[in-house]
């Protein structure tokens, strides 16, 4: 069997950042990749938003560098992105190994030197620009507001994945400068970040500069872990009329939390359900049968505990009734039997390959430095590549069926109908009406 390794070095700094370094002088340049440890979790029933607000407003300039930060990164030849969910948030440029000291220095500029340079001004201008995001993501897309119903139905309102990553339309409008400010000082800082290095570079000489660009910053308080369990104790069905052509079902369950015993399982178990064409209910509600347009499913893996996804779109003139017959049926038959030895085959072949894919670049989303930090902030680990992957080597045909067994259960799941407007009746019998703004 292949061994499959991410070599690294690790430092922390005295003010509470991890310093990740993972050499690779094929080609020269850095990757620079920060996460902190923070994320729509994090939040307050009311008060929801602010992670993915700094998503913006990190790149709109800090106390000494007080314009936009694409266009000097990008005038170095740097690629440079961020992105925000329920349990972190990450920053990463991709650049020349001569232009590293400006994305360290920048990137420690708005850690260290950002709330100088937050008027108030900068902040309604990027709120603006986040609830604009909201409208055209969400609001305006056809099944837009599916993902949010689930949620709301999955976790109770006091629990941190019940609204969505965004925010609350009006927990944006609300939000005031001070309420931001705040939020930053608790979980922007060194002590609750890790910052992951990769590419043309060596470890003392990472550890030098991080030292120089980060150093002088102070450290905060690592924030309290959570544990916030949630559970269904009945199956929910729930409609949502929307501006759609064609109905939609929805089927999730709660499920293992990220890298908890059954989460491989469940990854595994979504593959073989509905991804790809050679999957079980693409071949019987696509190919064979004719009754639905697509089908997908997937294990949302989450820090505090996840949830298993499943998705059809009917073809016209057929029924949601009918899909959720023949899934049924389906999932009936993996929990009785568990699944065929070629499907446990392709299913631990599509996951070593996506595993090597991780391999291939420094940076980006899923790169090199990317896995470092996921591991890190998630772990504590990381050196956790191989034993991840070992996860998905050690899963078998009756541990799968138990992870379908424990997780698919039908009376303790939620069914959303996103139906068109006006045809109510074409949603599952017995769904009630939900409202997501």
């Amino acid at each position: 069997m292949t061994s499959i390794e991410l070599p690294y070095a690790k430092r922390t700094l005295a003010n509470g950042l991890d310093v990740l370094v993972h050499e690779d002088r094929h080609v020269p340049i850095v990757a620079v990749n920060l996460w902190y440890h923070v994320g729509s979790k994090n939040e307050q029933p009311g008060r929801t938003g602010f992670a993915h607000l700094f998503e913006h407003l990190m790149f709109e300039g800090s106390e000494h560098h007080n314009t936009g930060y694409f266009a000097p990164l990008q005038q170095a030849g740097a690629l440079l992105n961020a992105s925000t969910n329920t349990d972190r948030t990450n920053y990463w440029e991709v650049v020349p190994t001569g232009a590293l000291d400006l994305a360290l220095w920048m990137e420690s500029d708005r850690m260290g030197y950002l709330l100088p340079a937050l008027t108030r001004e900068r902040f309604e201008t990027q709120r603006d620009v986040v609830l604009n995001e909201r409208r055209q993501h969400y609001e305006n897309r056809p099944y837009g507001f599916a993902m949010m119903a689930l949620t709301s139905a999955l976790f109770p309102p006091d629990h941190p994945y019940h609204w969505p990553t965004i925010g609350a339309a009006e927990d944006i409008r609300a939000m005031d400068v001070e309420d931001v400010q705040a939020f930053f000082r608790t979980y922007y800082h060194p002590g609750n970040a890790s910052l992951a290095l990769a590419g043309d570079i060596g470890a003392e000489r990472a550890y030098e500069l991080a030292e120089k660009y980060f150093g002088e910053i102070p450290g905060g308080t690592r924030p309290d872990t959570m544990d916030v369990p949630a559970s269904l104790s009945r199956e929910q069905r729930i409609m949502l009329e929307d501006r759609v052509e064609l109905p939609r079902i929805y089927m999730a369950w709660h499920s293992p939390a990220m890298f908890a015993e059954g989460d491989a399982e469940a990854d595994l178990l979504a593959d073989l359900l509905a991804n790809g064409k050679t999957s079980r209910l693409y071949r019987t509600l696509v190919y064979d049968r004719r009754v639905a347009l697509d089908v997908s499913a997937f294990q949302h893996s989450r820090e505090l505990g996840s949830f298993f996804l499943l998705a059809s779109t009917a073809t016209p003139g057929r029924s949601l009734t009918e899909i959720a017959a023949i899934i049924d049926q389906e999932i009936r038959g993996v929990v009785d039997d568990g699944p065929l030895d070629d499907e446990m085959e392709r299913g631990a072949a599509q996951a070593e390959a996506h595993f090597m894919y991780r391999l291939q670049t420094v940076g980006g989303f899923g790169g090199k430095s990317d896995q470092l930090n996921a591991y890190n902030v998630f772990r504590g680990d990381p050196d956790f590549f191989a034993a991840d992957l070992a996860r998905y080597r050690g899963a078998t045909r009756e541990s799968v069926r138990a992870a379908a067994r424990t997780c698919l259960a039908f009376d303790r799941r939620v069914l959303l109908s996103v139906v068109p407007r006006g045809q109510a009746a074409l949603a599952l019998p017995g769904s009630e009406p939900v409202s997501v703004t």
